[in-house]
């Protein structure tokens, strides 16, 4: 039997869909419009399913609900003539393996689609060894990334599995590893971006200055978050790096052994770039 329809992750909601929909439909359905002025930026990651049922293993999560039958359930919801039906409602990011995310797809408020250039590995960790004394030049180490002389302070928007933005000292490769295996604090899985240009205007000024110069001052600061929940509605996708330059930046997801990135591509439709939303 051929594959019904598709499986999509969403973020940063964190759910899983079935569709019979084509992606680009389903980022319609899904998306309010842009009418009633509300923002509703997402991220959509198209994943492997074949004959009716997911072509992966979702990741174990202690037996709480079988991920893999209630997305096998949700496909099979499809061949009765329904549209969309929901696999997993919450959580699923975290226990969706980066490689069974096919393609990936930024949508505006209004469910104009943008898909990604195809996902590349960034780095892949041999070391897991971690702990809070370490360092940056530590941390590059750790996550096979050769250290560096100046380390301004980068901006980066976690997506998943909360959402954040965060000042670092640390490259995108250097915050996938420290973020994945941070005692007591470390994420299963991590989706980011780094923004191209410092955006203080969601923070509280004063406290994002002293991040700042906390960040500057102590050579051993890996880290500082800013602010939290609901950042990217009020961040263009062109804030993004890589948006202007697409052999750099990109959309980062990582865990314990390995960094993925997509990059954008290399010309991004000019009806998509004037979308509201």
């Amino acid at each position: 039997m051929a594959s019904t329809g598709h499986l999509v992750l969403s973020l940063p909601q964190g759910n899983v869909v079935a569709t019979s929909l084509g992606i680009e439909d389903f980022a319609k359905h899904a998306s309010p419009g842009t009418l009633g002025g509300i923002k509703d930026r997402k991220v959509l990651f198209d994943l492997a399913s074949r004959d009716g049922a997911p072509a992966f293993r979702f990741l174990d999560e202690g037996g709480w609900r079988d991920a893999n039958r209630d997305a096998t359930d949700a496909l099979a919801a499809l061949t009765s003539g329904k549209r969309t039906k929901t696999a997993l409602s919450n959580s699923a990011f975290s226990c969706t393996p980066i490689d069974a995310m096919q393609r990936s797809f930024l949508v505006k408020t209004g469910g104009q689609l943008l898909e990604m250039q195809q996902r590349v590995d960034l780095a892949r960790f041999a070391t897991h060894a971690a702990n809070e004394r370490m360092k940056p030049d530590d941390v590059a180490a750790a996550s096979g990334q050769p250290p560096v002389a100046v380390r301004p302070p980068r901006q980066f928007l976690v997506l998943a599995p909360s959402e954040f933005l965060v000042l670092s000292n640390l490259s995108p490769a250097e915050y996938a590893w420290y973020s994945t295996h941070r005692p007591g604090k470390m994420f299963r899985q991590v989706s980011f971006v780094e923004l191209e240009h410092e955006h203080h205007q969601l923070a509280d000024r004063e406290l994002y200055d002293r991040a700042h110069e906390e960040l500057e001052k102590n050579p051993a600061k890996k880290t500082k978050t800013i602010v939290q929940h609901n950042c990217m509605n009020y961040l263009l996708f062109r804030d993004w790096r890589g948006y202007a330059v697409p052999s750099t930046g990109g959309l980062y997801v990582a865990d314990r052994e390995h960094c993925a990135v997509w990059r954008f591509p290399e010309v991004v439709p000019r009806a998509w770039e004037r979308a509201e939303g």
